[in-house]
C-alpha cells in the first residue's frame, strides 16, 4: 500500500469517527451526518482498494481515473447546494408562518384594542 492510500484511508477512518462524534452529541443531525458519513466511508474505501477508481472509469469510458473522481465529487456537492437551498427556503418559510401566527395570538390577546375593522 503506497503512503497517500494510507493517508486517505486514515482521514477516512478520522472523517467517519469525527462524524459519529458529532452526531452522538447532537452537534449534527442524522440526515446531514448521513452525507458525511458516506463521503468518509466513500474515502475509506478508495483508500483499501484504490484500483477501484480505475475499474470504474474504464466502466464509464474515462480516461483519466482522477477526473471521475472530480465529476463526482462536483456533481455531489451541486446536489448537496441544492438541498440546502430547498431545506433553507422550507426554514424561512416556517419562520414567516410563526412569526404571523405570533401576530396574531398577540392582538387577540391585547385588551382594549379593537381588532374589528
Amino acid at each position: 500500500m503506497k503512503e497517500y492510500h494510507l493517508l486517505v484511508t486514515v482521514l477516512g477512518i478520522g472523517l467517519a469517527l469525527t462524524i459519529l462524534t458529532l452526531i452522538r452529541r447532537d452537534h449534527i443531525h442524522l440526515r446531514q451526518g448521513l452525507f458525511w458519513t458516506v463521503v468518509a466511508v466513500a474515502s475509506l474505501v478508495f483508500g483499501i482498494w484504490p484500483g477501484l477508481i480505475d475499474s470504474l472509469s474504464q466502466a464509464v469510458g474515462i480516461a483519466y481515473s482522477p477526473a471521475l473522481l472530480f465529476l463526482v465529487a462536483i456533481v455531489v456537492l451541486i446536489l448537496r447546494a441544492l438541498f440546502t437551498d430547498i431545506a433553507l427556503t422550507q426554514l424561512k418559510r416556517d419562520v414567516r408562518r410563526l412569526n404571523q401566527r405570533i401576530a396574531l395570538s398577540e392582538s387577540r390577546d391585547e385588551p382594549g384594542k379593537d381588532t374589528s375593522l
